[in-house]
């Protein structure tokens, strides 16, 4: 744990030194001084400050949602978009992109641009979440819900599918862009809205440890034990979900860091015990995330990549790993 944090402390410090723009690293040190160049330090703390922390608050909140669902479905290949509700973000963004062309007037009020994007995202993974919510308490056992995620997922594709088929192509252009995920897209204005929606439900989480030990050994040994596994469940969908939907909002969806994370943590720390692992998994969510943004960056002044050219990277050796590991168990 703690050469894990140290990491992220190094990782941070990385982040603010890298970018697309090349500054030294005396440059960098005296505009967090106070001093040097006034262009430095809006570099600085403008863009290379808001991507460290929307970094490391959406890869923590992504891993630790990643870790919850992998033990409530008892599936080491669930992730956070396994029910569908990086699909209602997505459509949220569509019908804003590319229904609404990118304005809106609710109100009287006009929304344009990222805030509606923003907006429109969110109130679509609500939306998933609570028809998930609904669900959970009809259907029986977590495989049925899954199954019901997965098919809404499909409908919910076929939906932007035809909104793409006859949106301009200005509408689509916004929406691909949208969906390579960016973890640029917010300001230091906007971290503190970022942090809250992120730190209430993860705390929730943090102390879930308890029953989500017990649902590692069985439904029925929970309910021995006097845990209300369907209550539980239902509450533990709902916060990985609000955490899904709040990164992928403001975000765009980010693929395989709640995959592989997991993964990774346990593979270093050969527990099952959830009171190590969901902190672990926070942490090194946090420095996943790091990584990738730093490997966003291209030498130079040439741009910056999209996270989803990245992430793949990551999270698909950790299933080839997965998958060659339960072959020859």
């Amino acid at each position: 744990m703690r050469v894990s944090i140290s990491l992220l402390l190094m990782l941070s410090l990385l982040a603010l030194f890298t970018g697309s723009v090349s500054l030294t690293p005396v440059q960098v040190w005296q505009s967090l001084c106070g001093g040097g160049d006034e262009a430095v330090r809006y570099i600085v703390f403008e863009s290379r400050m808001p991507q460290m922390f929307t970094a490391i608050l959406a890869g923590a909140a992504l891993a630790m949602s990643g870790l919850v669902m992998q033990t409530l479905f008892a599936n080491p290949l669930a992730d956070p978009s396994l029910l569908g509700v990086n699909s209602g973000a997505s459509l949220g963004a569509a019908i804003a992109l590319l229904a609404c062309g990118g304005s809106v007037v609710v109100g009287g009020a006009a929304l344009s641009g990222v805030m509606l994007t923003i907006a429109a995202s969110f109130v679509g993974a609500c939306a998933v979440i609570l028809l998930l919510s609904v669900c959970s308490h009809y259907l029986r056992g977590t495989l049925a819900l899954l199954v019901a995620g997965v098919m809404l997922s499909f409908g919910i594709s076929a939906v932007i599918s035809l909104l793409n088929f006859y949106a301009t192509a200005d509408g689509v252009r916004s929406y691909v862009v949208w969906g390579m995920g960016d973890f640029s897209g917010l300001t230091m204005q906007r971290i503190p809205l970022l942090a809250a929606l992120v730190a209430v439900p993860s705390l929730m989480l943090l102390a879930a440890a308890r029953p989500l030990n017990a649902l590692l050994l069985g439904a029925d040994y929970a309910t021995n034990l006097g845990i209300r596994v369907k209550r539980v469940r239902t509450i533990l969908l709902l916060l990985t979900g609000l955490l899904t939907a709040a990164v992928t909002a403001l975000c765009g969806p980010i693929s395989f860091i709640g995959l592989a994370v997991p993964h990774i943590v346990r593979l270093l720390m050969h527990t099952a015990d959830h009171r190590r692992l969901l902190p672990a998994t926070l942490v090194m969510g946090a420095n996943v995330a790091l990584l990738s943004l730093l490997l966003t960056h291209l030498p130079g002044e040439r741009g910056t990549l999209p996270l989803s050219a990245i992430t793949p990277f990551i999270g698909v050796p950790v299933v080839v790993y997965i998958l060659l590991r339960r072959r020859s168990g």
